[in-house]
């Protein structure tokens, strides 16, 4: 498989973790990659703010759940230079978690599944839910990256934290599994904590924190909520260019 896999990761929900991949997926493929993003939270806030208004035919669930059915994949955009595929996701996710259980391979599932379409493109993303759950343990084992967003809040380091851990324990199935790093989301650098807890993350982790941070802004909310990409937002200028510098260093990194 050609693609690299990151698994966009936090057990904390609330950290921008369905923000960091539509946009960075829409960043990457504008700068001319194939770009699959993957839906494997039932809450399907990705699923939603790429596609809003189509109808679904197939979901993740079905192939998880049987490894005859084919991921499902949408075009989202495309155009000569790249394109931005999605696998999309329902609420019938979370009782396919729950029927997973009995499944043999069942942390392999999603691994086994990508690999049959990553010759297709560069990058996969795969969007995860807030808990380390069957669905959350399938998007690490089939990843070789993790992208943790992470607010710069003393709380959020304990979620952090447990990441790391969970990261540790997936190491025995997964070994090639690696931090790509850690992202600041919903930064705002004028509250003192915040400082305080970046600095934190810097001095304790180094190069693993991008450069790059993403800063309180509605403009993000309102474009997922609206089912439309940042990009086309009037007003989101400076939420923009933070995804783009942070695809830059994503580019860099690999």
């Amino acid at each position: 498989m050609s693609a690299r896999v990151i698994s966009i990761a936090n057990q904390k929900g609330g950290v921008g973790k369905t923000a960091t991949t539509t946009n960075l997926g829409i960043c990457l493929y504008q700068l001319g990659n194939r770009v699959l993003v993957v839906d494997m939270d039932p809450q399907g806030n990705l699923t939603s703010s790429l596609i809003s208004d189509r109808e679904i035919d197939g979901t993740i669930a079905d192939a998880l759940l049987d490894h005859k059915n084919a991921l499902p994949m949408m075009q989202v955009f495309q155009d000569l230079n790249g394109r931005l595929d999605l696998v999309p996701t329902t609420l019938a996710l979370a009782s396919a978690e729950a029927a997973l259980m009995n499944k043999l391979g069942r942390e392999f599932r999603l691994r086994d599944q990508l690999a049959k379409a990553g010759d297709d493109y560069d990058f996969i993303l795969i969007d995860t839910p807030p808990s380390l759950g069957l669905l959350t343990i399938n998007s690490l084992v089939a990843a070789q990256l993790v992208l943790i967003p992470t607010e710069a809040r003393y709380f959020s380091l304990q979620g952090l934290q447990m990441l790391q851990e969970s990261i540790d324990e997936i190491l025995y199935i997964n070994p090639n599994l690696k931090i790509l790093g850690i992202l600041l989301s919903k930064f705002d650098k004028r509250l003192r904590e915040e400082k305080t807890v970046s600095q934190y993350l810097r001095d304790n982790w180094g190069d693993l924190v991008f450069e790059t941070s993403v800063g309180t802004n509605s403009k993000i909310l309102e474009a997922a909520s609206a089912g439309i990409p940042l990009t086309d937002l009037n007003g989101a200028q400076r939420a923009v260019e933070a995804y783009r510098e942070l695809a830059q260093e994503v580019l860099a990194r690999v």
